[in-house]
């Protein structure tokens, strides 16, 4: 018997491709059974030849779908081309999505993010067409390779550049739009002529912000939406929903619009000259950020802004269009269409168009009525709001009669709930933003009978896994919610039901399922700041460091800076804080964050502080925290001795508390320092050592830091090959979790490898967004890293005055500060030797005696080495 064995499945960098037949019921009914079966046969034989040739190991085949890892990225494109073309004579298309990254190999095979995200591309593509994310586009080089742009993929957080492979002309991908728009759970009825309106005014250049305005439960959302889905493909970098019903803080709403797109510094900065449309949804309760508003749309000329509130936001260029109810003919319409939904005979007669009328045509009312179609004929509905609407909309006199109608249908709906229901309904309010059917049980008690009850008649709504309120449903509970018995108790259930959440959330977000955990935190954001408030309110200042203090990796790796300050701050606000382990962590998060937000001389005093209590209560992994980051601070005021003895001594601390994210982090940021010393060896020591607890824990993060520091320590060293490979890995794992700084650090490390090999288009193209994402994110020194790569490209490529001024912009960029003095003495070493080739040898003199001198104050022997021998060769 011949054994049949699959070959070992390649790990580390991995690149995954994912293949799919196109149309395969439309080619079962044109072929025939036995046709489609022997064209499929072929189909499997030309792409298992064309797998296996390149290097290729299928890890799973179903149906007519392919699973192929492959030890390095050219080898999946090539497979991938030699795939396409052989089927091209025969009736199978095939679509081929292709990423690379780097992948946990467990004992039944893959497991991670990379394998969704391959899936997910792959599965957006047409017949033929080879799509390629940004990680594998990284390692191969962009040539043969056209952008078609960044995109939200299914279940991924970060946005996703996808590049097409080969030439071919194909419709806009599938299922994708540069958009994060929630998919609506009803189809859009009636609303031409507002709907033809919105995009009219939004189609004019004097019209860059426009507010939908009117009472809850118009539909003004739902048009809004409408809108910015008909206009996706009018602006080249998106549409864009910023959701704010939960928000309460008017400081948050650009963070919040911040974290919609993916930015994690300065929105307009990150915006700058793109093109795009933002839909703020719900402003009314933080209407005071509309001057916000305002000034990103002065700042960010490609701008336009879609607003919906109850009332105008008063800001210059603001236009109003207020929203009307439904016509008549369209209330009957949406009236019969959610009733038949749930009761398909109910048909149109003289009640329903006497119910709409009651109820003024308003949408939100109009549904809470027809979702008791079951239980109610259209005649009993209309009895029963003839008795109850003359009542309810006689008080509130200082609302707007529509809106006195909307909350008449709202109490009326409620009246209508059994005991139970009223009871669950107004607990449930306690959640801002929604809640999973876990927390809606453990905190507000709720029975999953009991929510699907009030799922039926529209009071909550179901999304994914999460439930959750109209903001105008949710104000009423509130109301009921305040008045009950329940408030003090069911409140507190919910402040320590997600501090526990937190507290597991905590050691996820730095392993192999942070991304996960990263979302989820993400989807309760509102929720935690609910938990701190009433924790701060109550005066439990030790939980509610606890709770900030699980957050502070949150907040880092999501660039909330500021808010994980402030709270950070009011935690520690009290002046004689009982000493935990809590405090010192929370030192060590509000050190961090104050660092990371340009406050540096607030941040050692926090961290000495930190090092102190964990000192005094045993927190070993604290202290190694507090530590690593007064390192990195000393790092930066080039005070590099200090540096590395702070370093050592937090990875012997975090060694011997067992953590290993922070022994990791700390080994890989020292292996990163060290080749600036020419200490090559210890670079490689430390950032080895990094990157293996890094990888055994699933800590990308981790990953991450060790490659910067081996990739920088091979650039030294002069191994350009290996450079390649593990910036390539780096940048892979950055675009991964979404972290622009890392993504320009290590594209300036390929552009300078790519430089040193002659690969002059790759070198470019690498500097290019190295600068781009420097500049978008506001860092002195990635600017300074990516202008000098930039300028050893135009050097190279013989334009010598474009690169000096390059590297003289680079030394602009290093004035204000935080550039150490190592990376400032390569860019006048190159600039000096620049200057000495076009024959000024005094300047050029100059510049080299410069970079000597900051080479040698900081020990830099590698930079000062240099340093000498071009003075030498201008004796």
């Amino acid at each position: 018997m011949i054994a049949v064995v699959r070959r070992e499945l390649p790990s580390g960098t991995v690149t995954f491709l994912f293949t799919d037949v196109e149309g395969s019921t439309r080619l079962v009914q044109e072929l025939g059974a036995a046709g489609y079966a022997q064209a499929l046969a072929e189909h499997r034989r030309v792409l298992r030849g064309a797998f296996g040739a390149n290097g290729g190991v299928e890890v799973d085949t179903q149906g007519d779908a392919f699973f192929v890892a492959f030890p390095t990225a050219p080898g999946a494109l090539r497979a991938a081309a030699a795939a396409v073309n052989g089927l091209a004579a025969g009736p199978i298309r095939v679509r081929v999505g292709i990423h690379t990254g780097t992948p946990h190999l467990a004992e039944e095979g893959y497991v991670g993010v990379d394998v969704h995200r391959a899936a997910r591309i792959a599965a957006c593509g047409h017949g033929g067409q080879v799509l390629v994310s940004a990680s594998t586009a990284s390692l191969v080089g962009t040539d043969g390779l056209r952008d078609l742009g960044q995109y939200r993929l299914k279940d991924v957080a970060a946005l996703e550049r996808i590049y097409q492979f080969g030439e071919g002309a194909f419709p806009p991908l599938k299922g994708l739009q540069q958009a994060n728009l929630p998919f609506p759970s009803t189809p859009f009825l009636g609303r031409e002529k507002e709907l033809t309106d919105v995009l009219g005014l939004l189609s004019r250049e004097d019209v860059r912000l426009l507010t939908l305005t009117g009472p809850g439960g118009t539909g003004k959302t739902r048009l809004a939406l409408e809108a910015a889905a008909e206009l996706a493909g009018s602006y080249a970098d998106g549409v864009w929903w910023v959701p704010l019903a939960p928000l309460r803080d008017p400081g948050l709403v650009l963070e919040t619009a911040a974290q919609a797109l993916g930015a994690k510094n300065d929105l307009a900065r990150d915006i700058a000259d793109r093109s795009m449309l933002l839909l703020f949804d719900n402003f009314e309760q933080v209407v005071e950020a509309a001057v916000d508003l305002a000034s990103l749309l002065a700042s960010c000329p490609e701008l336009d802004l879609l607003v919906t509130s109850r009332e105008q936001l008063h800001v210059t260029g603001e236009h109003e269009y207020p929203v009307p109810p439904l016509v008549r003919e369209e209330s009957i319409g949406f009236f019969l269409a959610r009733a038949q939904a749930l009761q398909p005979d109910v048909s149109a007669d003289e009640s329903i168009a006497e119910i709409c009328r009651r109820l003024d045509d308003l949408p939100l009312a109009l549904e809470l009525a027809a979702a008791r179609v079951k239980a109610l004929s259209p005649g009993q509905l209309l009895a029963r709001l003839e008795q109850r609407l003359p009542l309810l909309t006689g008080g509130s006199r200082d609302l707007p009669e529509r809106q006195r109608t909307l909350r008449a249908t709202i109490e009326w709906s409620y009246e209508l709930l059994s005991p139970e229901e009223q009871d669950l309904f107004a607990r449930l309010a306690v959640f801002r933003g929604g809640c999973t059917l876990e927390a809606a049980e453990d905190v507000a008690d709720a029975d999953l009978d009991v929510v699907q009850s009030l799922v039926d008649k529209s009071l909550l709504r179901h999304t994914d896994d999460r439930y959750w309120m109209l903001e105008t449903i949710r104000e009423y509970a509130l109301e009921r919610f305040e008045e009950s018995r329940d408030e003090d108790p069911v409140c507190d259930l919910q402040a320590r039901f997600f501090l526990q959440l937190a507290e597991s959330a905590e050691p996820e977000l730095t392993g192999a399922d942070q991304s996960r955990w990263l979302v989820r935190l993400a989807q309760e954001h509102e929720n935690l700041r609910t938990a701190l408030d009433r924790f701060l309110a109550n005066g439990e200042a030790e939980l509610a460091l606890r709770l900030a203090s699980a957050l502070v990796i949150f907040w880092f790796v999501r660039g909330h800076y500021g808010e994980g300050r402030a709270w950070l701050d009011r935690g520690l606000a009290d002046p004689a804080p009982h000493e935990s382990p809590a405090l010192a962590k929370a030192l060590w998060g509000a050190g961090l964050l104050a660092a990371l937000s340009d406050d540096s001389d607030l941040a050692p005093a926090l961290l000495e502080r930190g090092v102190a209590v964990a000192r005094r209560v045993g927190d070993l992994s604290a202290r190694a925290r507090c530590l690593t980051v007064l390192g990195l601070l000393a790092f930066f005021r080039d005070e590099l001795l200090e540096a590395r003895a702070l370093f050592e001594e937090s990875i012997d601390a975090a060694r011997r508390a067992g953590d290993l994210w922070c022994l990791a982090d700390a080994l890989g940021t020292l292996g990163s320092i060290c080749p600036l010393q020419g200490d090559l060896e210890a670079a490689e020591a430390a950032g080895q050592e990094g990157l293996s607890i890094a990888r055994a824990a699933g800590d990308q993060q981790g990953v991450r830091m060790a490659l910067f520091g081996l990739a920088l320590a091979a650039l030294r060293r002069g191994e350009a090959e290996t450079v390649g490979g593990l910036a390539g890995e780096g940048l892979a794992i950055s675009r991964d979790i979404g972290d622009p700084w890392f993504t320009s650090y290590f594209q300036w490390l390929l552009a300078s490898a790519a430089v040193d090999r002659g690969e002059l288009t790759s070198a470019r193209l690498a500097a290019e967004e190295a600068l781009e994402i420097a500049l978008q994110a506001g860092g002195n020194l990635l600017v300074v890293c990516a202008r000098e790569a930039l300028a050893r490209v135009e050097w190279a490529q013989g334009n010598r005055p474009a690169a000096r001024r390059q590297l003289e912009d680079a030394l602009a960029a290093s004035a204000p500060g935080g550039v150490p003095a190592s990376y400032i003495a390569a860019v006048r070493l190159t600039l000096g030797r620049l200057i000495a080739a076009s024959g000024d040898r005094d300047d050029a003199r100059s510049h080299l005696e410069a970079s000597l001198a900051l080479a040698t104050g900081v020990g830099d022997t590698w930079a000062a080495e240099r340093a000498k021998s071009a003075l030498a060769h201008l004796a």
